[in-house]
């Protein structure tokens, strides 16, 4: 059975999928068109895109979220289409494994351009939309490394923490507009996005008992480690446009055991040092 958007007030929604030509993305896209609802598929070539058949239920545009005035452009042609946008997936982003120190300049802003700048060009492009019509859901791409991180990742958590941080403050923002903002916590997940990891382009021996120890415990994890893409999408469409949605939901029990140990264990540290915390305070 395919699950339906819950979205009272336009009973065939339109999405705008970002990082659409695959992973959780094309997912999105095909189940959402699969329901009967509109689709602006968004990706840097549209590859990928062509096999889910003509339709006029589906726009592809081809745009690269790190260029603002494309986005713009597409959520243009988003609503010369359809008339309007319910859910936003904002999910286009890529990964970047390495030391801290081993990342070079480039890399990470290249990174932060498009995992956290990116997000930034798909919420200024989508909201004047979203504000007009007094409705719409967000859905900010986010991990389970948004919440915690390991050695080696920390690159791509400092992205994930910085759209976590920056949501917080939107949800607040754009309720009383009816707009509604989930963050999206996928634990790891069968998808080409570890795969097309970006990495490094200098490693120190020092390293290697954290970083390179973490990329060999990743590399031997069996395939029932990995969530499936399916199994992310059906809990992402069982939120989606809801009244009352998560701000974030988790997607899948090993992201949610890392997050409740790296919130527990910030509480503990919070509570052992309260006698130096509120010394502060003469």
């Amino acid at each position: 059975m395919t699950s339906t958007v819950n979205i009272s007030a336009n009973t065939s929604p339109t999405w705008f999928v970002t990082g659409a030509s695959s992973g959780i993305g094309l997912e999105l896209t095909r189940k959402a068109l699969e329901a009967g609802e509109s689709v602006a598929a968004v990706s840097r070539t549209g590859a990928g895109l062509d096999n889910l058949g003509p339709s006029d239920r589906l726009l592809i545009v081809k745009a690269d979220v790190r260029d603002e005035a494309a986005v713009r452009e597409a959520v243009e042609q988003t609503v010369a289409a359809f008339g309007r946008i319910d859910v936003v997936a904002n999910n286009a982003g890529y990964g970047l494994f390495g030391a801290v120190e081993e990342a070079t300049d480039a890399q990470a802003r290249a990174i932060f351009d498009t995992n956290v700048f990116g997000v930034l060009n798909v919420l200024r492009a989508v909201l004047p939309t979203l504000r007009r019509q007094r409705s719409g859901h967000i859905l900010q791409g986010s991990s389970y490394y948004g919440q915690t991180a390991d050695p080696g990742v920390g690159l791509l958590s400092a992205t994930k923490y910085a759209v976590e941080g920056l949501s917080d403050a939107l949800v607040a923002e754009v309720a009383p507009l009816g707009i509604n903002v989930t963050l999206i916590q996928p634990a790891l997940t069968a998808t080409p996005f570890l795969s097309n990891l970006d990495a490094a382009t200098t490693a120190h021996d020092d390293y290697d008992p954290t970083v390179r120890a973490t990329q060999k415990a990743i590399g031997e994890l069996p395939a029932s480690a990995f969530v499936s893409v399916e199994g992310i999408v059906t809990g992402i469409r069982t939120i989606a446009g809801r009244d009352n949605p998560p701000l974030r939901l988790a997607l899948g029990s090993s992201g949610a055991v890392a997050m409740q140990a790296a919130l527990t264990a910030r509480m503990a540290e919070l509570e052992t040092w309260a006698a130096v915390t509120n010394a502060v305070n003469g």
